[in-house]
């Protein structure tokens, strides 16, 4: 992986580290090549049973580098072609899959402002703890442009479509609190302590019964845009593998005997 972005797989957890500090971790090319093959990369790994998702500096991810972003476009200008787009489907689309379908839990720590794509970085995580001084961004319409990197699939899903359509029109910070508030945040800490808790609550993930996990994920995602009928037969078959894991029986013995369940991720 590129120093733009930090990879370490430890005892079945995948950090995940975005690292352009000086730039607020704005995406360049080189930043969103090495975040997709991280991605990539931790959901294909069957060592990896969570994934953290976080930071390094004051600022989450502000999306994409504006800088390196017009100087593309005037070399498009310039050769009479269209390359710089494609950067949503070559990078943004695939770092946003990874994230939301690989069938192990993710967590993303918001150590700071999360504006455009990085926005939508976060919203593709299953669980978001963020730092009190975090701030959210949708951007996009700003720069007169509209959203990508998943946000008008996963926005919606979280505080509906009448705020989320008020989030895009009309892009405004909002503060940790109100992210929280909205729905968006699962959990605000204060900014010092977010890089251990958001590890606690990674290790934890990483420790439980991934097998559920990714069940859970899954039938979410299905039901969310599947009749009631089609869902719960969704649910029996995901349950009826759940059932068969391993580490159902673990769990079933671990409760009968009174002890807590030490999970194998099968």
């Amino acid at each position: 992986m590129a120093d733009t972005v930090l990879y370490e797989v430890s005892d079945g957890l995948a950090t995940i580290t975005i690292n352009r500090p000086d730039a607020m971790n704005a995406m360049n090319v080189e930043a969103k090549v090495a975040l997709r093959d991280a991605a990539q990369a931790a959901a294909a790994d069957p060592a990896v049973r969570a994934v953290l998702l976080t930071a390094t500096g004051r600022a989450f991810c502000v999306g994409q580098d504006l800088k390196e972003h017009i100087s593309l476009l005037a070399s498009d200008r310039e050769s009479g072609t269209r390359n710089t787009m494609d950067t949503v489907r070559d990078h943004y689309n695939p770092i946003v899959r990874a994230l939301t379908e690989m069938p192990k839990p993710v967590v993303a720590g918001v150590n700071g402002v999360a504006a455009g794509a990085g926005f939508g970085f976060a919203l593709a995580a299953d669980y978001r703890i963020v730092a009190d001084t975090a701030k959210f961004n949708t951007s996009f319409a700003g720069v007169a442009l509209t959203a990508d990197s998943g946000i008008s699939w996963t926005l919606p899903r979280l505080i509906g479509a009448s705020r989320a359509s008020d989030l895009l029109l009309f892009p405004r910070s909002i503060s940790a609190q109100e992210a929280y508030d909205l729905g968006i945040a699962n959990k605000v800490v204060p900014a010092d302590e977010l890089p251990a808790q958001a590890a606690a609550v990674a290790r934890a993930l990483a420790e439980g019964p991934t097998v559920a996990y990714a069940a859970i994920k899954e039938s979410l995602a299905y039901g969310a845009s599947h009749s009631l009928g089609e869902t719960i037969a969704k649910e029996d078959e995901l349950q009826t593998r759940a059932g068969a894991s391993e580490d159902h029986a673990i769990a079933v013995q671990a409760f009968i005997a009174k002890e807590q369940p030490k999970y194998l991720g099968r």
